[in-house]
């Protein structure tokens, strides 16, 4: 087991001797390790050893604060080129020639299947199909499992989609292509 070195510094030297001779005094024997590892947290204003090394612990986050990664910059030009397949709709038109694009529409399309719980193929199909405009949606869902935002039950019956975070490129896409699809339809209804 690894042992983690704590500083420890007392302003005042005399007064951490009288209040360790104080402790010391009121008991009849020896203290053990950690009473004494209280008394001299104790002796420099600590309420005990756990106390201390949370303060220490809390110095130590505070001095070095986590480094926080920067996200990669979105390339807006690959968004749009996929968001043509799209065709200003939330329909998925055409599929993508380019790998890339095709990885970045199947995002749209996971985006679209309800998240928690396992659903029957034929659910999977139904939302697939209404957002398919090419007829074939058994391709895209083949490729979401294999892309792993999908899983299946070895018979194929249940499939589940599976909760990631999206890249950022993908957040961009689904975000412009849910805010087309959201003006059509509001344009269909009226």
């Amino acid at each position: 087991m690894s042992r983690t070195t704590h500083a420890y510094s007392a302003p005042d030297l005399s007064a951490l001797a009288k209040s360790l001779k104080r402790e010391l005094e009121t008991r009849a024997e020896l203290p053990g390790h950690v009473e004494l590892l209280n008394m001299l947290t104790r002796a420099v204003g600590f309420r005990n050893y756990q106390h201390f090394k949370a303060s220490r612990a809390a110095e130590q986050r505070l001095a070095n604060p986590p480094v926080v990664e920067a996200e990669p910059a979105v390339d807006f030009r690959r968004v749009e080129l996929t968001a043509r397949c799209f065709a200003g709709t939330d329909v998925l038109v055409r599929w993508p020639g380019k790998f890339s694009q095709q990885q970045l529409a199947l995002w749209v399309l996971w985006s679209f299947l309800p998240a928690g719980g396992e659903m029957p193929e034929k659910a999977v199909n139904d939302v697939l199909m209404r957002h398919n405009g090419f007829a074939d949606h058994v391709l895209i869902r083949r490729e979401l499992v294999n892309m792993g935002l999908l899983t299946r039950t070895p018979d194929c019956r249940l499939y589940r989609r599976m909760e990631k975070r999206p890249p950022p490129e993908a957040r961009a896409l689904i975000r412009l292509v849910s805010s087309r699809g959201l003006g059509e339809r509001a344009a269909v209804m009226s």
